[in-house]
């Protein structure tokens, strides 16, 4: 590919009034409208006794600004200015400059941030009502929970401190802050955000999981979950709490146990006869005996966990074993072993399968690293928890988004959704003084661009049912 044209040195210039290189989010945005996202926080954010009084005014449009540009693709808060520029200020009212919405964040509080994570699941639950967002749910969907390490850096971050994280399967130290996050889905559904809490570095990873696990469970079966509901989480929510909060729910858990003596020994109980190889998916059958090639077996034991305090539960503790590959010539194979507990129904290979779908979050946490939380913008502890539950509200909204803009976009990821939807440049006119976008011809993803338009900007609610 080369230039048709030779250009001078004044041939580039920035002076299209009309032009909008973010034509895609007038129909997110009016998705956003249609699900009530400004009158929730409208009605649920608010700051009582500001320091900065007029930064704090009006926080609905402020956050929605945010929330528009991280769908846009906004890694911190002068990105957010992209919506100001060309013709944007004709297409979207009420868009504040980032001084102004860095002002109300600095303003937010450990309440404050309780109450937009309020918004978040109400939210969610409106947009189940919109979109058909988790198809599936009536049958069975899962709530995962799980932490990540945001790496930050200086000395002026709040609550940074220093954490484990597994980088390249190694266990490193590491100064940063931790989200932890609660995620619904099904097996026809990509991720959605259910809840969201910024911690300290330090925290353990398990740290108020229990009423996150409490309130995800709610969240989805108001978005439709009236299926079976299991969750699921690795070892740092294998505890009493976690299991209580589930069992007092009515839901199945599926757990990863912390080794010890107790598990040691139900492990060592296993009979040699009862390990039977399992099939994961991409496995490959010997040509000559036609079994599948796999050196993971699968096992169970009953067991009781918490036996010494009043939240004992008993259900099956499932193992999974493999060759440990430091050993490979070894005369007698030498295991390693991977226990998690459950009280599913479920076969048990096919519930080992399940458990590791649990991976699935990481699908989430990769958008989010490669969207709204590349950085952690502020030194301001509780600006930062605003922003990492800005971005979930985004994150569920362009998930939304997908589904509405056709099957083959429906799980695709943000980066995807922003690169053919979102990001794509218009010409705003008004012959006859109605607004008309001209956009590229021959866009790749036109089919998929108008599919969404005519699911947004052509919607007519339903009308209210009479009683």
């Amino acid at each position: 590919m080369r230039l048709f044209h030779t250009f001078a040195e004044d041939s580039a210039r920035f002076d299209d009034d009309n032009l909008i290189s973010v034509a895609g989010l007038v129909p997110v945005m009016a998705l956003a409208e249609q699900t009530g996202l400004t009158s929730m926080l409208a009605d649920k954010v608010a700051i009582a006794s500001p320091r900065i009084k007029s930064g704090s005014a009006n926080p609905a449009p402020k956050l929605v600004t945010l929330i528009a540009g991280m769908c846009a693709g906004a890694d911190s808060i002068d990105d957010i200015d992209l919506l100001r520029s060309g013709g944007g200020k004709n297409l979207f009212g009420g868009v504040y400059a980032p001084s102004t919405v860095g002002t109300l964040l600095r303003e937010f509080t450990f309440g404050h941030g309780k109450q937009l994570e309020s918004v978040l699941g109400t939210h969610l639950v409106a947009l189940a009502g919109r979109v058909d967002l988790l198809p599936g749910a009536a049958v069975r969907c899962f709530v995962d929970i799980d932490s990540l390490l945001r790496p930050v850096y200086g000395h002026q971050k709040q609550g940074a401190s220093y954490g484990h994280t597994k980088i390249a399967g190694k266990q490193v130290l590491r100064k940063g802050l931790s989200p932890l996050a609660a995620t619904i889905s099904t097996d026809l559904a990509a991720p959605v955000i259910a809840g969201m809490r910024l911690r300290a570095g330090k925290t353990g990873s398990g740290k108020g999981a229990a009423s996150m696990v409490t309130a995800a469970i709610n969240t989805a079966r108001a978005a439709g979950a009236t299926g079976q509901i299991l969750v699921r989480g690795d070892s740092a929510y294998g505890n009493r709490k976690v299991v209580r909060a589930a069992l007092r729910a009515g839901t199945q858990f599926s757990l990863v146990m912390t080794r010890n003596r107790a598990i040691d020994r139900a492990i060592g109980a296993i009979a040699e006869d009862r390990w039977t190889p399992v099939n994961y998916p991409g496995a490959v059958r010997d040509p000559d005996t036609g079994e599948w090639i796999s050196d993971a077996e699968v096992a169970e034991i009953d067991y009781t966990a918490f036996a010494s305090t009043k939240d004992r539960a008993t259900a099956r503790l499932i193992v999974r074993r493999v060759k440990d590959a430091r050993y490979p010539d070894a005369l007698f194979p030498v295991w390693r072993y991977h226990p998690f507990f459950t009280n599913s129904g479920e076969a048990t290979a096919e519930a080992d399968i399940t458990h590791r779908k649990h991976a699935v979050i990481e699908t989430v946490f990769a958008d989010l690293i490669d969207g709204p939380l590349a950085h952690i913008p502020s030194g301001k502890f509780g600006a930062n928890s605003a922003w990492v539950l800005c971005a979930a509200i985004a994150h569920n909204l362009l998930r939304a988004t997908g589904v509405l803009a056709g099957a083959q976009l429906g799980m695709a990821r943000a980066a995807t959704l922003r690169r053919k939807i979102v990001n794509i440049a218009a010409r705003l006119a008004r012959p006859q003084r109605r607004p008309v976008l001209h956009l590229p011809s021959h866009w790749p993803w036109i089919d998929a661009w108008l599919m969404l338009w005519h699911n947004t900007i052509g919607y007519s609610p339903p009308p209210p049912a009479i009683n």
